[in-house]
C-alpha cells in the first residue's frame, strides 16, 4: 500500500491504472475510521481492481464554531485498517496542497443544499463538493462510495456528479451500526458515557417511524411524532431537526411514499450533534 501526499502524484498513478485497463474505486474519508468507513473499502475492493481511499480533514466544509480543532485524527490506525482490507493507495494531503494559495473556485449544489444538515450549517455543502469533485478528478474512480448515513450528502454529491457529467458512478452503502442501534460515527467518540448510553434512541424513534409505516400509516405528521417521542423524552437530547423529505428531491413531505422518503434526524447530546436516518 502507498501513502500519497502530493495530489499530482495521486493523480498520476490513478490515471496509470486507468490506463492499464483496471477497475479504479474511491472511498473519500477525512479519518478516524470505524466499521461503517471499513464496510465502504470491502464493498469497494469487491468491485474494482485498484481501491484508494482519501484522508483529509477537509476545513472548507467546517463552520467557525464547529468542531474541527477537535476533531480526532488517528492517521497511523487509518492506515492499519486500509492497509488489512487490501487498499492499494491512501491520499493524504496537507491543506495547503488542496487549497494553494489564491484557490477561488467553489462548487454549489442548489435545492438540495438547502434544508436539513445545510439549514443547520451554511455553506457545509459546498465545501463537501468542492472537495469531492477534486478528489474526484484527481482519483479518476470509476466508482466512489459513500455511506447512507450522510444521506443528504450522498443525493449532493450525486446531483453534482450528474449534473457536470463526470464519469464516476456514485454508490451508497447501507448504514453500519452499533449492537444497540447507533449509528458508526467519528463523533461518537465525543459522547459522555451517560450519553452515549441515551444515544441509540434516534435509532428507536427512526425505527417506531418505520414500524408505524409498515403498519400502513402514511400522515408525516404521525410517523414523525412516533420517531420524536423516545428522543424527547430524554432531557440530555435536543432536536434539530427530524423532518420527512423526498428522495429524490429533498422537498418536505406531507404523506409518506414507498421508496421516495426519507426520516432524517439531526439531534445534539450535549455538544455532540449526530445524524441518522431511514428509507421507507
Amino acid at each position: 500500500m502507498e501513502i500519497i501526499k502530493d495530489p499530482a502524484a495521486f493523480q498520476k498513478q490513478s490515471q496509470a491504472w486507468r490506463a492499464e485497463g483496471l477497475r479504479v474505486a474511491l472511498v473519500p474519508t477525512m479519518g478516524a475510521l470505524h466499521a461503517g468507513h471499513f464496510k465502504l473499502i470491502e464493498c469497494a475492493r469487491q468491485m474494482a481492481d485498484r481501491v484508494s481511499v482519501s484522508i483529509f480533514l477537509n476545513p472548507i466544509q467546517f463552520g467557525p464554531n464547529e468542531d474541527l480543532a477537535k476533531y480526532p485524527k488517528t492517521f497511523e490506525a487509518d492506515a492499519a485498517g486500509c492497509r488489512e482490507r487490501g487498499v492499494d493507495a491512501i491520499f493524504a494531503p496537507v491543506p495547503g496542497d488542496v487549497y494553494p494559495p489564491g484557490f477561488q473556485t467553489t462548487v454549489h449544489v442548489d435545492g438540495l443544499t438547502s434544508p436539513l444538515c445545510g439549514r443547520s450549517r451554511p455553506g457545509h455543502f459546498d465545501g463537501v463538493t468542492t472537495v469531492v469533485l477534486k478528489l474526484l478528478l484527481l482519483g479518476q474512480p470509476s466508482v466512489a462510495l459513500f455511506g447512507w448515513k450522510d444521506a443528504q450528502q450522498l443525493l449532493v454529491i450525486r446531483r453534482m456528479a450528474r449534473d457536470l457529467n463526470v464519469p464516476v458512478e456514485i454508490m451508497g452503502i447501507e448504514i453500519v451500526r452499533e449492537a444497540d442501534g447507533l449509528a458508526m460515527s467519528s463523533r461518537n467518540v465525543y459522547l459522555k458515557p451517560e450519553e452515549r448510553r441515551e444515544a441509540p434512541r434516534i435509532h428507536k424513534g427512526l425505527e417506531a417511524a418505520r414500524k408505524a409505516f409498515q403498519a400502513g400509516e402514511r400522515d408525516t405528521d404521525k410517523l414523525l411524532a412516533a420517531a420524536r417521542k423516545p428522543i424527547e423524552e430524554c432531557p440530555l437530547m435536543r432536536i434539530d431537526y427530524l423532518e420527512a423529505r423526498s428522495l429524490e428531491t429533498l422537498e418536505e413531505l406531507k404523506e409518506a411514499k414507498a421508496g421516495d422518503t426519507l426520516i432524517a434526524a439531526a439531534v445534539f447530546l450535549g455538544s455532540t450533534r449526530l445524524i441518522d436516518n431511514i428509507r421507507l
